[in-house]
């Protein structure tokens, strides 16, 4: 099986994740970051579909999570929540959480997600937590948003961050910027590793020609 060295690199991590827990029980974060990590361990599943196809998670299958670690993930975040303030690791998996509530609900609560991110770029300013905040806030108040947010980080720090343009293409798409979709797809497509998402980001380019036929 092809994704099963990630799969023991994800479950040592969960167990060192345990063992450093008995070091400092009293330490949130530790807490935060074990419910970051159950939550996207327990989407593994989920990421492909039976022939191996890539997909993003606002399109998973939710009943193919694993509601045990999904449950386990959230008794360690209200942990985290009780020991008073709030880091890194805790708005993480708190986005997480808010996603796994589509399990029960049937729906994201994106605005609630964008506030998360909000938060976290405001205390933990990282390239990833801008791209995040930008598709958060592209799908609950529109794709000119996103874009302007992803529009607004420095040039020289994207050239290289395969999500940005990922989720440019998208954007740029959704807004019949048909020729900035194509050109985001295609750094997206040569910066991808994986073969299922440089697939995946494939086909949602070659649906920019199909359009213009």
């Amino acid at each position: 099986m092809a994704d099963s060295p990630r799969r023991g690199l994800a479950e040592e991590a969960i167990y060192l994740g345990k063992l450093l827990l008995q070091f400092a029980p009293r330490e949130p974060e530790v807490y935060g970051l074990l419910a970051l990590m159950l939550h996207c361990e327990a989407r593994r599943e989920a990421r492909h579909d039976d022939e191996g196809n890539y997909i993003p998670l606002s399109e998973q299958d939710c009943a193919r999570w694993d509601q045990r670690l999904i449950m386990e993930a959230e008794r360690y975040l209200h942990t985290a929540s009780q020991a008073g303030g709030i880091g890194r690791f805790q708005l993480m998996a708190a986005i997480q959480s808010v996603h796994a509530q589509r399990l029960w609900t049937g729906r994201i609560e994106w605005a609630a997600i964008a506030q998360l991110y909000e938060g976290l770029v405001r205390k933990y300013p990282a390239l990833g937590a801008y791209v995040g905040r930008a598709a958060a806030v592209a799908e609950a108040f529109g794709p000119e948003h996103g874009i302007a947010l992803l529009e607004a980080i420095p040039s020289e720090d994207v050239v290289n961050c395969q999500p940005y343009w990922a989720l440019s293409g998208h954007l740029y798409k959704q807004m019949n910027r048909q020729e900035d979709a194509r050109s985001a797809y295609s750094r997206a497509i040569g910066l991808s590793s994986d073969v299922p998402v440089r697939q995946f980001l494939s086909r949602k380019a070659a649906e920019i020609e199909m359009r213009q036929r």
